[in-house]
């Protein structure tokens, strides 16, 4: 079983930035591909962005391609999703994702290919 704890969430302005951090207890064996997700009031929940266990594939939702970026260090354990250039329309409860994989240059983007979530963190924008 693995943990997911997110953090970093936040009020903010439009315009302004946020980093959230994803903590798991996720060992390095099996390997992991960790995502984020998020959802607004009255939505789905869609996906934001992925990467790989290599952390050298990622992908990203249209909408916020070129806005935010995820990382992950997996000596230190956290991944992380910046997003800068906030809009009122980024506002949603933003869920960290993991699930194991035998790969370590593929990532998933489908909320069904994952198997362990966090609780969320609530990102607010305002106008």
């Amino acid at each position: 079983q693995v943990q997911l704890v997110e953090a970093g969430g936040g009020l903010v302005q439009a315009g302004a930035s946020l980093r959230l951090s994803c903590a798991t207890s996720a060992r390095t064996s099996p390997m992991y591909v960790m995502g984020w997700f998020r959802q607004a009031p009255g939505k789905d929940r869609e996906f934001v962005a992925a990467i790989s266990w290599s952390g050298g594939a990622t992908r990203y939702a249209d909408s916020v391609k070129g806005r935010f970026s995820i990382s992950r260090d997996n000596a230190k354990n956290p991944v992380y999703l910046q997003m800068n250039s906030l809009k009122v329309e980024d506002t949603a409860v933003y869920y960290c994702a993991a699930r194991d994989t035998s790969y370590s240059g593929v990532y998933y983007s489908r909320r069904d290919d994952y198997r362990y979530w966090g609780q969320g963190t609530q990102v607010t924008v305002s106008s």
